[in-house]
């Protein structure tokens, strides 16, 4: 199906329709943060679900029962989507802990008011592009991704869901006041995960031993994240998500678009990629 069939357009992006509604948005956009709530922002297939799972047992001071009873959409929802409407949030003791996929200008006036802390996680474009593919071909709410080269014209012209991963990115690398933002990369967190978990625990003010740091670190590497039944999706209707088409927890690795685009796809995307981000700034892991 096309995306007239599948997606809603809001602010100009894509959105998976059976997921987002007229209601869901309208209580998005109604949403009253606190000041130390958190909120995971990503590009979709940056990291979020590493994200849902690192960030609760590091507020919980590394209690396991943060991520063993709750499925990850129901423990760190997403704030624009269905599910949160049902999740009474406002109910919910602080620190909250939520995500979105919208870009900085999207967000809820709310928002820019509290200025809630916000943890920004960044992944290899061609890295995103390669694991949304076989996501879109797994889940049966997104658009059919037609050929590789299909898609990746798609993809870079932004004309899927959420919009541009370069609008995104720049949107958040560009906000004014960073005191409230953490930027981390996929990369960082696979070259040391244990560092990646302790500045997210500075970052939230959270005083954890090296210990707990550790055990951290070791329940949320990709094998053993993969078995949490709460987090790794196995748990969401086959009709919804086929894992005999491709698993969500796929490889979890880095620089797997190498053994995906073609040596000519791959020079396009460069020259995109450096058109795009001529003006940014940042250094990324990946450069």
């Amino acid at each position: 199906m096309a995306e007239a069939d599948l997606y809603l357009l809001y602010k100009g992006v894509y959105l998976p329709s059976l997921i987002h509604t007229p209601e869901s948005l309208r209580n998005y956009e109604e949403f009253v943060f606190r000041p130390d709530d958190v909120i995971i922002v990503t590009y979709p297939k940056s990291g979020t679900t590493w994200l849902k799972e690192i960030v609760p047992l590091v507020t919980s001071g590394g209690d396991p029962k943060s991520v063993e009873t709750l499925h990850n959409w129901d423990r760190v929802p997403f704030l624009e989507e269905v599910q949160a409407s049902v999740l009474k949030l406002e109910e919910r003791p602080s620190p909250r802990i939520f995500s979105t996929h919208f870009h900085y200008s999207m967000m809820p006036p709310s928002f820019f008011e509290v200025k809630p802390k916000v943890i920004y996680v960044m992944r290899n474009p061609k890295d995103v592009f390669t694991s949304s593919l076989h996501y879109h071909k797994m889940a049966s709410f997104l658009v059919t991704p037609g050929s590789q080269t299909e898609f990746l014209h798609k993809f870079l012209e932004g004309k899927v869901m959420f919009g541009s991963w370069f609008d995104h990115v720049k949107s958040w690398l560009n906000v004014e006041d960073k005191k409230f933002i953490m930027y981390i990369s996929y990369e960082e967190m696979i070259m040391d995960l244990k560092d990646s978990v302790s500045r997210i625990a500075q970052f939230l003010e959270k005083a954890l031993d090296a210990e707990v740091i550790e055990k951290i670190a070791e329940r949320c590497l990709f094998k053993n994240m993969k078995q949490n039944n709460m987090s790794n999706y196995s748990q969401v209707p086959h009709e919804i998500m086929d894992p005999t088409k491709s698993e969500f927890f796929r490889k979890g690795i880095a620089g797997d678009w190498k053994n995906q685009l073609t040596a000519a796809e791959a020079e396009h995307f460069d020259a995109v990629y450096k058109d795009k981000m001529k003006d940014v700034k940042y250094k990324f892991a990946w450069d």
